[in-house]
């Protein structure tokens, strides 16, 4: 008996390492949710490998990564059955404890800027943000508008651009300069911090989320009917300005100098283009982009992606020429696509193909399939992070 266990412990420490072993999460990673596993995958860019897969909940919809990319948000949308979001430790490869949103149902669009997640609630017609150092939900504005599904927030943190799918419209929502006394000003002699505060609750929209007490972080309250709002956070009025689009306005991008905003409307296959300093419809693209979901600009600008349905042009990703509103190509990716991401390079997207379960990787400079990334079961929402 020794001799046999001497032996068990032998070939255990000789096969030992050759066993599995966790691959270290590379600093630039790319973020691709399956809802039908309903996990997050990690995947390396270089290799196009999967190297983890995390749970992250009931029908994951939408990813971003928090700044510094360590952390990943996901969505649980249900289209309003579901109210949280989830939490993943892309170093550490696991899930963290979810963020429970309350009233606030239906999470779908997501951001992460100025140090908070920024979310989209379709059943409760609104928006909010999510501060990490808080652990609480500081501010939401009700937008009134049926399906508010994606969201964009300036870097500035005084815009943030939604579109309505079921209004077919589109929310331009600012911050009004100046509000001065009574008028949600942050409390005298408290300093006024942009980097890191977030605005309080528009005017006649805001309602705080019913959401539990965290231990050693007590949740701050949100400002009632656009006045007051979290100590020290700046304060201020948010004026919205709905804008009508097309018939089932849902993918949209902003145009990387801020003038322009393109919105796919996946019922009439049209793209609306915005103008933000006049906010109205300059053009209506007939792109024949039918079940268009998802629209991205290129990073320097010059290209618009469309992704949606493969119609009778036998194409799912179509690329327009943001200057001429010209089509450049329609590419076969499969029978459909929604997410799309840049890498920050410029040099390829990834597209995830839901209904034939991968990721296609486009070269930007040629427009072709490169490669494909199985990463689970009807991909959704892709994103990129990189570790600071």
């Amino acid at each position: 008996m020794k001799i046999m266990l001497a032996s068990l412990l032998l070939l255990a420490a000789l096969t030992g390492a050759s066993a599995p072993r966790t691959v270290e999460t590379p600093a630039d990673t790319l973020l691709v949710l399956s809802k039908t596993d309903q996990t997050l995958a990690i995947v390396n860019p270089s290799t196009l490998q999967v190297i983890a897969r995390v749970p992250v909940g009931n029908d994951p919809h939408e990813v971003t990564a928090s700044a510094d990319g360590r952390i990943a948000y996901v969505s649980n949308y249900g289209s309003g059955a579901f109210n949280s979001l989830a939490v993943v430790d892309l170093a550490g490869q696991k899930a963290l404890p979810s963020i429970d949103l309350g009233a606030l149902r239906g999470p779908h669009g997501l951001t992460f800027v100025g140090g908070k997640v920024w979310f989209t609630a379709e059943a409760a017609k609104a928006i909010g943000s999510y501060d990490p150092i808080s652990q609480s939900v500081d501010w939401i504005f009700g937008t009134g508008q049926n399906r508010t599904h994606m969201i964009w927030v300036s870097p500035e943190l005084n815009r943030i651009v939604t579109t309505n799918v079921s209004s077919g419209t589109v929310s331009i929502i600012e911050k009004v300069i100046g509000g001065g006394p009574g008028r949600g000003g942050p409390p005298p002699g408290a300093p006024a911090n942009p980097e890191r505060g977030t605005p309080d609750a528009a005017r006649g929209r805001g309602a705080q989320a019913n959401l539990p007490s965290l231990p050693g972080r007590g949740n701050i309250p949100v400002g009632q009917n656009g006045r007051g709002g979290p100590q020290g956070a700046p304060g201020g009025d948010w004026n919205q300005t709905v804008i009508p689009v097309g018939a089932g306005a849902e993918g949209f991008d902003v145009s990387p100098d801020g003038k322009e905003i393109w919105v796919a409307n996946a019922g009439d296959g049209t793209i609306s283009i915005i103008n933000i300093a006049t906010k109205s419809v300059t053009q209506t693209v007939a792109a024949d982009t039918r079940g268009a979901n998802r629209l991205k600009f290129t990073l320097d600008g010059k290209r618009v992606f469309v992704a949606g349905q493969a119609g009778t042009n036998g194409a799912a990703l179509t690329v327009i020429d943001a200057t001429t509103r010209d089509i450049v190509k329609r590419i076969a990716v499969g029978r459909g696509a929604a997410g799309i991401v840049m890498q920050p390079d410029g040099a390829r997207a990834f597209v995830a193909c839901s209904p034939d379960n991968n990721v296609a990787v486009i070269n930007l400079a040629t427009l072709e399939v490169v490669g494909r990334i199985d990463a689970g079961g009807n991909p959704d929402g892709v994103a990129w992070a990189t570790r600071k």
